[in-house]
């Protein structure tokens, strides 16, 4: 067979080859890459879009669960000191009851993060008609008779403003006076220098005998247990930590049904005592510039319309038994809050506010950051995919070439093998004539 012959034969079975494999392969290679890139770009798009609502709703849902939380633990105290009234007043029976009640806590110990099981309450007492102190566990162990104290007046409770005894001394059978927080302010500096927050909620009901009222037993629980709710999540993480970060703009927090701070990751900003026993002023827009000087910046949102008019309005709605989320501005920064009541109701905590609320507070700006990375991330991987696509038809398209050439070549061959020599026709020149 002629080498012109040959070159036909390879050119006709080539573009059969092209015809019916390579362009299909090559538009549904460009179809699948176009594909890809515009999923990619929906899902960048979305990222800037979608996602922050689906966040905040996440991050209310989180509230919501937390707030949940709280409302179940406080109703397991109140059991506890119900559960107290029926217990022997003696000192062996608060101190064995002190001991088996207890609930983790996160700390840190030897430069390790650990949970450990910690009393879930400081102090236990018994308290006779006339306001003393018959028995007094505190911290575990036995106070001394000549240190227990009258209680009846507030300026000889611990904190020198208490009035637990009688308001639950006025109460009637199963019936629990729920106090709110009480504990020593610490101010900025105390605690730049590591200082917290360490106060107590006082759970007080009477106690009752044969002959009618014989006293109040109270127990004192440790804010810790309280304050951890808050303290150890982060409302766009999942796991815990020992303590949020408030620079980070991206925390817990807790607020009593009055407005005031109860927990917070900066703890001056938490509602606290003077030496004396009065509680300290909260900023307003009157005495901000001074109290910020001195370092106590407590925080009742109630009186925070000077920052933001959304503050007071976020307060009062959380306070009517609502859960929702805003915007408003503190610090400067634009923060998104997602908040819930806590649903446990008290005579000091009478409904819909009942005792407070929480708040899941994010920094705007860093969350519309995070999400603008996500995007890039997208948009990266997209670009990634296309071309590796782009790079696998090039190199498949070459390689179908080859074989087709390979293949063309044989068949070629094969086709002239078959013809036996001196079979072509022959050629006439009529010029010869």
């Amino acid at each position: 067979m002629s080498e012109k012959n040959n070159d036909k034969q390879f050119f006709s079975v080539g573009k059969i080859f092209f015809l019916l494999v390579v362009i299909p392969l090559s538009l549904m290679a460009i179809l699948i890459a176009n594909g890809i890139f515009k999923v990619g770009d929906m899902a960048r798009q979305g990222a800037m879009t979608v996602l922050d609502q689906k966040a905040q709703e996440e991050i209310k849902t989180r509230a919501i669960s937390v707030a949940e939380e709280v409302a179940s633990f406080l109703k397991e105290r109140e059991k506890d000191v119900l559960v107290a009234t029926i217990i022997p007043p003696t000192e062996g029976a608060y101190r064995d009851f002190m001991a088996k009640n207890t609930g983790a806590l996160w700390v840190k110990k030897d430069g390790q993060i650990i949970r450990v099981s910690e009393p879930l309450y400081t102090e236990m007492a018994f308290i006779d008609n006339s306001g003393n102190e018959t028995i007094r566990i505190s911290g575990g162990k036995v106070v001394p008779r000549a240190n227990l104290k009258n209680v009846a007046n507030p300026a000889g409770t611990t904190y020198k403003s208490e009035d637990y005894f009688a308001k639950a001394k006025a109460l009637a059978r199963g019936e629990v006076y729920v106090s709110h927080p009480a504990g020593w302010y610490v101010n900025k500096q105390d605690f730049a220098k590591g200082k917290r927050f360490d106060g107590v909620i006082r759970f007080a009901t009477p106690v009752f005998d044969k002959s009618g009222a014989s006293g109040v037993v109270e127990l004192a629980l440790d804010m810790r247990h309280v304050m951890k709710f808050t303290d150890n999540v982060i409302p766009t993480q999942s796991g815990y930590v020992l303590e949020a970060d408030a620079a980070t703009g991206n925390y817990a927090f807790m607020v009593d049904n009055r407005g005031l701070i109860i927990s917070h990751p900066n703890d001056f900003h938490i509602a606290g005592l003077n030496e004396d026993g009065t509680p300290v002023a909260p900023l307003t827009a009157d005495n901000q510039a001074a109290l910020t000087k001195k370092g106590e910046e407590v925080l009742d949102l109630n009186q925070l319309a000077f920052m933001d008019p959304n503050l007071p309005a976020i307060a009062k709605d959380a306070a009517a038994g609502n859960a929702g989320m805003k915007q408003y501005k503190f610090a400067g920064l634009d923060k998104f809050v997602a908040y819930a009541p806590i649903k446990y109701y008290a005579s000091s905590y009478p409904k819909p506010a009942g005792f407070g609320w929480i708040g899941m507070g994010v920094d705007v700006g860093k969350y519309n950051e995070y999400a603008s990375a996500a995007a890039k991330k997208i948009q990266s991987e997209t670009k990634a995919w296309t071309t590796t696509i782009v790079i696998i038809i090039i190199a498949s398209v070459i390689l179908l070439f080859l074989i087709m050439a390979l293949l063309t070549r044989g068949i070629s061959r094969s086709i002239a093998s078959e013809v036996p020599a001196g079979s072509e026709s022959i050629v006439f020149d009529d010029d010869d004539d």
